[in-house]
This record gives structure tokens, sequence and C-alpha cells, in this order.
């Protein structure tokens, strides 16, 4: 998974908290068990989770099909 040093910090890369929120959501790993492999704390994850939820609700809420390749809808995401 991917990672950037930014001022000393390592910060995750879209493509890698939407892997972790994906295996969570599909109960591969459990909050807390990704927390403590990443390094990460529990409310970070939840964050994460949330606003990628809320993301699909609207988009699903719109009316309007997103334009196919660009992102992976949830569905999609949970079968892969």
């Amino acid at each position: 998974m991917e990672k950037m040093e930014v001022n000393g910090a390592q910060r995750w890369m879209a493509k890698r908290r939407l892997a972790l929120v994906l295996q969570i959501l599909k109960g591969e790993t459990s909050l807390a068990e990704a927390a403590r492999a990443q390094g990460l704390t529990v409310g970070e994850i939840e964050d994460w989770r949330d606003k990628f939820i809320r993301s699909r609700f609207r988009t699903a809420l719109k009316g309007r099909p997103r334009p196919q390749g660009r992102t992976m809808g949830l569905r999609t995401a949970l079968r892969s």
C-alpha cells in the first residue's frame, strides 16, 4: 500500500484508504484489527469509512449514474 512522507509524517494515499475501508466493509478485518496492524486510531478509520459511505449515498440519491471507469461503485467494490 502507498504511503507518502509529508513533513516527516506518513500520509495515506486515497487508494490505500479505500482498500482498507473495503476490507472492513467486506468483513475481512475489524476496525480494531486494522487500526492495530496499521498504527492508526479506530477513529481515523471510522472517519474514512463514514466519508466513503456518505459519498456513495449522496451519489445514489442524485439519481444520476456515475461515469463508468472513473470510480468503483459500492456493490462492485464489495464483490471484488
